[in-house]
């Protein structure tokens, strides 16, 4: 039978797992260790700059503890999505990442690294061929916008892991992939079984989310012909049917069905078994073949923004919040136009956190706080104009009564300047799918070896 045990450590590269963890999922024997580096969930500002969430340091401990593993048993390594959004130069970064250790630890390596940031002249061909479609709730586009858009990226399924490891590679980056396929890959390659390959990696794409302990800990997969099992590597934590069962609701719009590029996996049938030891064993998830499309996301700049926060324990305030902060906003706007600034060329928001800055909705009947933070945020073509905005604010946020007829009160600026200047904004432009004639035909590999050096 056709076997592929799959180490997930953790939910992004960076991000870390303690030692005893690690270790554990060590033991069990890996045929491969693979892991997720990045997404979306971050916002558009890393895509729009090319630039990673996480701390280099935090991504080279973790990239260290799996080099020195990996290259002991020997098996080899998948990273997808480096470096937050995937971006080329992020891909660069995490090889120049991994030959330090390299180097630093004695060790030699094949390196392969996959570029799925895309031309915006090929996707303008694409868009003018009818290629490129829309996904629910996308923005309509046309065709100069992936000319407008700083970063492009296309996610890439297994087809490129699979080439790389069949090249012999024993470090796979990648960039945008979808994080499903970096683990996925193997267990393809090996011959299991398809739909519970990416099942399972569906379930262990954030590590120890799928575990009874989603705060620690790592994910260990064995992919057979018939289903697979998926076990928790933290001695805390173990698996159930309702741990597993329940990630396919996890940013996944629907709870039955997985769609990825080339293929929809279908787990309406699927058997979730509970087995000793905290193990879960699932099996008879189907899949159906698909036309072979690839996710784009792209981002674009939106603008500049400077915000102010002020602390608010004024009892009358407290009473009602909604109310002064609708009089507060009634005031400075009629003073922005009497100073000549046009609502056209700005946007604000004022947050009240304590109140309903999260959820936006009605408060609690008889609701009072103790506190609020309220979060002035002022966006604009310019900085300077999303700086003057906020300066306009910046008396009324400080002193803003109440009642009209009784003395100023005094609020709490947290820092000074109380204008905090955020810079250049970006905004998701593209949340479509694109056409491909093939699975490698919207990216690129490169193959580099590192050569042990003698540590002195």
């Amino acid at each position: 039978m056709n076997i592929c045990k799959v180490f997930v450590p953790f939910g992004a590269l960076g991000t870390g797992i303690t030692d005893e963890a690690f270790a554990r999922g060590m033991e069990l024997g890996p045929d491969i260790i693979s892991a997720d580096a990045g997404s979306t969930d971050s916002g558009p500002y890393y895509l729009g700059t090319g630039k990673a969430k996480y701390a280099k340091e935090a991504v080279k401990n973790d990239m260290r503890m799996l080099i020195i593993a990996a290259n002991k048993q020997p098996i080899p390594i998948t990273i997808g999505t480096c470096g937050t959004c995937g971006v080329d130069a992020c891909v660069d970064e995490l090889e120049e990442i991994c030959k330090e250790i390299c180097t630093e630890e004695g060790i030699s390596a094949k390196i392969a690294k996959i570029y799925t940031q895309q031309s915006p002249q090929v996707l303008k061909e694409k868009y003018q061929a009818g290629k490129i479609k829309p996904l629910s709730a996308a923005p309509e586009i046309n065709e100069t916008l992936f000319e407008e858009c700083s970063n492009i990226v296309a996610l890439s399924g297994v087809e490129p892991f699979i080439e790389a490891l069949k090249a012999g590679a024993d470090i796979v980056l990648c960039g945008r992939a979808t994080d499903t396929a970096v683990i996925a890959a193997m267990p393809i390659l090996k011959g299991c079984n398809e739909a519970a390959a990416w099942h399972a990696a569906k379930t262990a794409e954030c590590g120890c989310i799928c575990t009874t302990n989603p705060a620690g800990g790592g994910v260990f997969l064995t992919v057979d012909e018939s289903g697979f099992l998926v076990e928790a590597t933290a001695p805390d934590s173990s698996c159930s049917v309702y741990s597993v069962s329940a990630h396919l609701l996890y940013e996944n719009s629907d709870p039955f069905y997985l769609v990825e590029p080339g293929v929809v996996i279908d787990t309406t049938q699927s058997v979730y078994e509970q087995l000793d030891n905290g193990k879960v064993y699932v099996k008879n998830t189907k899949l159906k073949k698909t036309p072979y499309t690839m996710k784009l996301e792209g981002a674009a700049p939106a603008g500049y923004q400077t915000i102010s926060l002020v602390g608010i324990r004024d009892r009358d305030i407290m009473k009602n919040p909604e109310a002064w902060i609708s009089s507060l906003r009634e005031y400075t706007e009629k003073k922005l136009l009497k100073l000549g600034f046009d609502p056209a060329t700005y946007t604000y928001s004022l947050k009240p956190y304590g109140w309903n800055a999260v959820y936006g909705g009605a408060v609690p009947e008889d609701y009072i706080p103790n506190e609020i933070g309220l979060l002035l945020s002022v966006t604009a073509k310019s900085q300077e104009l999303a700086t003057k905005v906020a300066k306009v604010f910046n008396p009324y946020l400080l002193h803003f009564p109440v009642h009209k007829d009784k003395q100023l009160p005094t609020f709490a600026f947290p820092f000074s300047p109380a204008e905090i200047e955020r810079g250049k904004l970006y905004k998701f432009t593209l949340y479509h799918v694109v056409e491909v004639d093939n699975p490698l035909e919207l990216v690129r590999m490169e193959m580099n070896d590192v050569h042990r050096q003698e540590v002195k």
